[in-house]
């Protein structure tokens, strides 16, 4: 579907499963401040959405107790749980056969840039994508919104109608919306159908290969 030129992704739940190195990072934050909680499960929360979103929404922490939880997060995430990360299968050869027929991708993560970055090259991805835009380290530029209208930007050519928006999450369809741009909805990460189907995503896929059929149609 030559519709688009331009392709946004989401990292984190669209492009690669992250469960394992994301929650058990937010658990070891979590305990640092006193806080247990042994069951990862109801950690995946924590997948998408900013950090101090999260902890704030989640556990109720004001602001002085979020800037400590995250500098511990990052303290472990850095070193063990940005490689506790698994690709979904097939995305690679999704990513080399949309630029080979002439997409421009982007990467568009609430994630601070400087981590999507070193997860992507950690995957050998980087080469796919024309620019990584994610949140800056100090917290700014963290809503997807604002992410994307960033990746806007750098294609100031581009009109609206030109890109698309992937993702697993709310946030990512919302923040497309804001940037009057379509959406795809991704099923098989931490989003539910329900969710993506609230937030008016454009259209939804419930797997890579049918990702990777949206565009051959």
């Amino acid at each position: 579907m030559k519709k688009y030129s331009v392709v946004l992704f989401d990292l984190d739940g669209t492009l690669s499963d992250p469960k394992i190195g994301i929650t058990k990072s937010v658990q070891y934050a979590l305990e640092k401040i006193g806080i247990v909680e042994e069951d990862l499960d109801k950690l995946e929360t924590f997948i998408g959405p900013p950090l101090q979103v999260s902890f704030r929404e989640i556990y109720e922490l004001d602001d002085v107790q979020i800037k400590q939880a995250i500098a511990y997060y990052r303290e472990r995430f850095i070193q063990i749980g940005m490689y506790e990360n698994n690709l979904y299968q097939n995305i690679s050869s999704l990513l080399e056969d949309l630029q080979k027929e002439g997409y421009q991708l982007a990467i568009a993560t609430s994630k601070p840039t400087v981590f999507a970055e070193q997860i992507l090259q950690y995957f050998n991805l980087e080469q796919f994508f024309d620019i990584v835009a994610g949140s800056n380290l100090d917290g700014t530029r963290s809503a997807k919104g604002e992410i994307i209208a960033f990746v806007r930007e750098h294609f100031n050519e581009v009109e609206n109608n030109q890109f698309i928006m992937i993702g697993d999450r709310k946030y990512d369809i919302v923040g497309a919306h804001e940037n009057q741009i379509d959406s795809i909805g991704v099923t098989y990460g931490y989003g539910s159908l329900e969710e993506l189907t609230d937030a008016k995503a454009t259209y939804i896929v419930n797997s890579v290969n049918e990702l990777r059929e949206f565009f051959s149609e």
